[in-house]
């Protein structure tokens, strides 16, 4: 698959001027710096290694769309081989030694300019001068000015001038023929003086004959090499620079069958961004999806891996998107019913990815209400298990096809549903939004059909988003700290619930008793209406009324761990461990009482 030889600068230039060596189309433009590129130039006036050049060889299965180097012209062919790892160095060399336009660059201030590139010979032949020094870099005039522009310091601008600074152009170097001339010229200018043409000799020996003989290492992966083998390639050898995405490796092949992957993701995206769930969805993600999807409907292996996902075929692509999107819209409809209301809620954004494909292979069977309630089983076993937080591959994969033959009557309960175990004490470690199980207790909340405790709204998806939903501490955090209250348990999910942004702020800091005497009092609302709105969020109102902390985090702990025990089907079996019992001064057990 692989085979190592090494080639003449010179000719590896030619053939990248005559377009034989081109780049994928996946290829990022070129970033290098000016005295990035000075430090390249002298490495190789000295001989120095400067790495090795891997070219994949053109002709294979694996094939992309390919670009020109930059400043090499626009005419295009077919090329021999394409880089996939040197492109910087390889457009670095061929800008500066090549080409005869300026080259584009940036300065350290991280500003677009234009330079030529020259050798100064005295600098070269002084041993004491660090040979960086001796590479020097003009402006697209070909000169370098001071004071805010208005000095010319150094004139490069015509070749007498070139000659009277000795100055030898980089851009002529790798030309035998070019760089005779002008050393021809040059030793003219001096009327062939003794000593000018000793010097040249000695740049001529010890710079640009070992430059005319460089010879680069040249890695080339044969045209035989299987797709996934390149991109591992790729991938490795790319680890210093932005890794490439999978989406935009396969952009890349599909534009060598004329199919414009980048602009049907872009429509795909548009369609995404009017749900609120599905915004940040990626392209990445939606190729995975398609290659778990694709696979069923073929009845093939069902697998996900960056491989499986390389291999995807743009027909296959085509034929099965807009199926697809309709899946993801089923989906987003689902994670409403289950009150998940925004992107920012999502206990899982990955778990996205089954649940489309789920939601596309069922396609009208979805709407069936005993299908729904067996996806919302494994979907809230994974949030609960905790299931979708690392690498997920193997899990999309057993997911899709598990809870698809689940569904239809095939298999046994899908791995998910049987994983998931959710621990007790976990209650206590819930104390930000980060995590899935947190955001999952939140819509398990909302489902509960809570309302705002003030103005009494239920918080459904419209009015949820368009009144900016906030968490409010049940028990207020002042209030907590204040009375010295262990900060596990109120700043954990069991004192906290969603209101309404403005009610939150009405609320303020007071105890619970003084905050529903408030809202009586200065909200029209009475005492029982208030008490309804507080025990739709899973909540003994006559607990808030009478401070009883205590008592409070233990019956909205419960309430909590019932709701769980619903939605995932599972038994939660240490509810009356040890450590529960010790930290909570009870049993969490199902009580007759919390069952409202």
């Amino acid at each position: 698959m692989f085979k190592s030889d090494n080639e003449l600068l010179s000719s590896l230039l030619d053939k990248v001027e005559n377009h034989d060596i081109q780049l994928p189309d996946f290829q990022r433009g070129w970033v290098w710096e000016d005295n990035r590129i000075k430090a390249l130039l002298a490495s190789l006036t000295l001989k120095y290694p400067v790495g090795a050049i891997m070219l994949l060889e053109s002709g294979g299965d694996f094939h992309f769309k390919c670009k020109n180097i930059e400043g090499s012209g626009d005419e295009y062919k077919n090329p021999e081989g394409m880089i996939l790892d040197g492109q910087q160095r390889m457009t670095s060399t061929f800008q500066a030694m090549r080409s005869k336009n300026a080259v584009s660059t940036w300065s350290d201030q991280k500003k677009a300019i234009k330079r030529f590139y020259y050798l100064d010979i005295e600098k070269a032949l002084n041993t004491t001068t660090d040979r960086i020094d001796a590479i020097i870099s003009v402006d697209e005039n070909k000169q370098i000015r001071g004071n805010i522009g208005r000095d010319v310091l150094l004139d490069l601008s015509t070749e007498e001038l070139e000659f009277k600074n000795k100055m030898i152009p980089f851009n002529k170097m790798t030309q035998a023929n070019e760089i005779n001339e002008w050393r021809n010229k040059y030793q003219d200018y001096y009327n062939f003086e003794p000593n000018i043409i000793k010097e040249y000799q000695q740049i001529d020996t010890n710079i640009i004959q070992p430059i005319l003989n460089y010879r680069i290492p040249i890695i080339k992966v044969l045209k035989e090499a299987p797709k996934e083998a390149v991109c591992q390639v790729f991938e490795n050898v790319n680890q210093g620079g932005v890794p490439l995405t999978v989406f935009e490796l396969l952009t890349a092949t599909f534009a060598a069958d004329n199919f414009d992957l980048k602009e049907h993701w872009n429509k795909v995206k548009e369609i995404f961004e009017q749900y609120e769930t599905l915004k940040k969805f990626d392209n990445t993600s939606f190729l995975i999806a398609m290659t778990l999807l694709i696979a069923m409907r073929k009845n093939s292996t069902v697998s996900c891996k960056r491989k499986d996902v390389l291999n995807l075929d743009y027909k296959d692509y085509e034929k099965n998107e807009e199926d697809l999107v309709n899946g993801f819209k089923k989906a987003y409809k689902l994670l409403v019913e289950m009150n998940i209301y925004s992107v920012y809620d999502i206990p899982y954004s990955t778990q996205l990815i089954p649940l489309a494909v789920i939601c596309t292979l069922l396609d009208k069977e979805f709407e069936n209400s005993s299908i729904k309630e067996k996806i919302k089983q494994w979907f809230w076993c994974g949030v609960f298990g905790e299931l979708y937080g690392g690498a997920n591959e193997t899990r999309y994969a057993l997911d899709v096809k598990q809870v698809y033959d689940w569904i239809k009557g095939k298999e046994e309960l899908p791995k998910t549903i049987n994983d998931c175990n959710f621990n007790t004490m976990r209650l206590l470690g819930l104390q930000t939004k980060n995590s899935a199980a947190y955001k999952g207790i939140m819509a398990l909340i909302l489902n509960n059909r809570s309302c705002d405790w003030i103005n009494g709204m239920e918080m459904g998806v419209q009015t949820y988003l368009d009144e900016r939903s906030d968490i409010h501490h049940i028990f207020p955090q002042d209030y907590c700290i204040k009375m010295n209250y262990d900060k596990k348990k109120w700043n954990s999910i069991i004192n906290k619930t969603p209101l309404f942004f403005s009610t939150n702020r009405y609320i303020g800091g007071t105890s619970p008793s003084d905050y529903m005497n408030k809202i009586i009092r200065n909200k029209n609302i009475s005492k029982e209406q208030l008490k309804s709105h507080i025990s739709s969020h899973m909540i003994n109102a006559d607990l808030l009324e009478n401070n009883k902390f205590e008592e409070f985090i233990i019956d909205r702990a419960i309430k909590i761990l019932d709701g769980i025990e619903r939605c995932t089907g599972k038994k939660i079996t240490d509810r009356n461990s040890e450590d529960v019992v010790n930290y909570f001064g009870t049993s969490l057990e199902k009580k007759e009482e919390n069952n409202d």
